[in-house]
C-alpha cells in the first residue's frame, strides 16, 4: 500500500512537470500568484512595502496620531508621503509630498501592507492609478484639500 501512494504521488508530480514543459513548449502562459490578487511569496512586510513604495519613487509611513494632527485628519489611517523623487513614476503622475494615499489600482489602502501589496500587483503592469487625499494647505489661501486621482504611466527605455 505504501508503494502505491508513492507511485500516485510520483506520477503526479511526472504529470505536473510534464504538462508545465507542454505549457512552456506551445508558447502558453502559466499564471503566478500575482495574476490572482497575492503576493507572489504569500507575504508582504512592511518593509517590502518600504522597498515596493521606492521602487514608485516615494517615502512613505503610516498615517499615526502625530501625522493625524499635523494634517488635520478625521482618522490616523493610511500611509502618508513624506517624500516624492524626481523623475519617477509617482512625480510624472503629480503625487505631492502630505498626501495621503487612499488606493492603488482599485485597492482600498489602510497599511503599509496594503500599499506593498497593490504595489506589488500594479508595478509590472505598467498602467494604473493612485488615489490620494490632500489636506487643505492653511499657508496657501484658496487651496482646499481634495481627493485626486492619478494616472501612472512606467516609461520603459
Amino acid at each position: 500500500m505504501r508503494n502505491s501512494r508513492m507511485e500516485r504521488a510520483f506520477s503526479i508530480g511526472s504529470l505536473r512537470l510534464m504538462v508545465s514543459l507542454l505549457c512552456m513548449w506551445l508558447g502558453l502562459v502559466v499564471l503566478q500568484p500575482a495574476a490572482f490578487g497575492q503576493s507572489v511569496n504569500g507575504k508582504m512586510t512592511n518593509e517590502k512595502a518600504l522597498i515596493l513604495a521606492e521602487k514608485f519613487g516615494i517615502d512613505v509611513g503610516p498615517v499615526d496620531e502625530e501625522v493625524q494632527k499635523i494634517l488635520g485628519l478625521t482618522k490616523a489611517e493610511g500611509v502618508v508621503v513624506y517624500a516624492v523623487f524626481g523623475n519617477s513614476p509617482a512625480e510624472l503622475s503629480g503625487i505631492k509630498v502630505k498626501a495621503i494615499i487612499k488606493e492603488v489600482d482599485k485597492h482600498e489602502i489602510k497599511t503599509l501592507m496594503d500599499l506593498g501589496n497593490a504595489l506589488e500587483q500594479s508595478l509590472p503592469i505598467k498602467n494604473f492609478t493612485v488615489a490620494t487625499y490632500e489636506p487643505a494647505d492653511p499657508d496657501n489661501q484658496g487651496v482646499t484639500g481634495g481627493l485626486n486621482f492619478h494616472f501612472v504611466r512606467i516609461l520603459q527605455d
